[in-house]
């Protein structure tokens, strides 16, 4: 089957559980496929590179820095991102060749539909929560974003996204705890990111991040469909909201018991007093 003038770049680190599917579901799409390895100690690497993958090493910089060098190693202007826990349905693979089939795309960058599949799922429940990201791009149009946590492209002004049939199967939960654990991690990376740009989150946030945050999952990002696995999920995710604004909420607590002037008030001058 012909390749596309397209690269194809994961990001990876302890991954060979579940990279292998993902790169057999797109291998005859390219002949660029690049993973950036962060230090795996399960094989990834060598599974990579026996998959024809060109693996290269890149010390953990945070998402945005990452997926950026992840662009710098590929070969081709065209590039398709996906995570290491994702797979290309067939259906979506044929619309990424439709899209090539008369040469030059029509757009610059093209949004993929993305739904997760939990334990004991076969495939995506059909009433399940489907992001939108923009997957497939020019790289001379649009690059991630250089944020450590948010894993978005950022397109050039005025270029216009178009959107592809099918569904990215999002392999995400190899089990509760390794997803908390995962959720955990994140939250210290939000709670630095926070701290990096200055940004103060309100305490009375602390009262209301778990209960809203679990509505946010259960009802908006509908895991209600998963009945009790979506609940477990859901309030997996509401913990993880939780730890972020409860780890920024610590560290300046301890900043100011470290710090006497960074206590609030502490250098306030009262008015005098006028009153007689």
């Amino acid at each position: 089957m012909t390749v596309l003038p397209l690269s194809i770049f994961i990001i990876a680190r302890n991954e060979a559980d579940r990279l292998g599917a993902t790169i057999a579901a797109v291998s005859d799409l390219t002949d660029d496929l690049v993973v950036v390895d962060s230090g795996s100690t399960d094989g990834t690497q060598a599974l990579a590179v026996s998959l024809g993958a060109r693996v290269i090493h890149n010390d953990w910089p945070g998402y945005g820095p990452q997926k950026r060098f992840a662009e710098e190693q590929c070969r081709h202007v065209w590039l398709l991102n996906l995570d290491a826990d994702e797979v290309v349905p067939p259906d979506l693979a044929h619309s990424i060749r439709a899209v090539f089939s008369a040469g030059e795309p029509a757009l610059a960058a093209y949004r993929l539909a993305i739904a997760e599949i939990f334990p004991g799922e076969a495939r995506p429940h059909p009433w399940a929560y489907r992001l939108t990201p923009v997957r497939l791009y020019r790289r001379d149009r649009g690059r991630y974003s250089p944020s450590p946590v948010h894993d978005r492209v950022d397109l050039q002004a005025g270029v216009e996204a178009g959107r592809l049939p099918g569904v990215v199967h999002h392999f995400s939960v190899r089990s509760l705890g390794d997803q908390l654990d995962k959720l955990n991690r994140y939250s210290d990376q939000q709670a630095d990111d926070l701290d990096a740009r200055g940004v103060t989150i309100p305490t009375w946030r602390l009262f209301v991040e778990l209960p809203g945050n679990f509505l946010k999952a259960y009802i908006g990002r509908r895991h209600a469909v998963r009945g009790a696995y979506g609940f477990l999920t859901a309030m997996n995710y509401a913990i993880s909201r939780h730890l972020r604004v409860a780890k920024h909420y610590e560290r300046r607590l301890l900043q100011r018991h470290r710090d006497p002037s960074a206590r609030p008030h502490a250098n306030r001058v009262d008015p005098p007093d006028t009153k007689f």
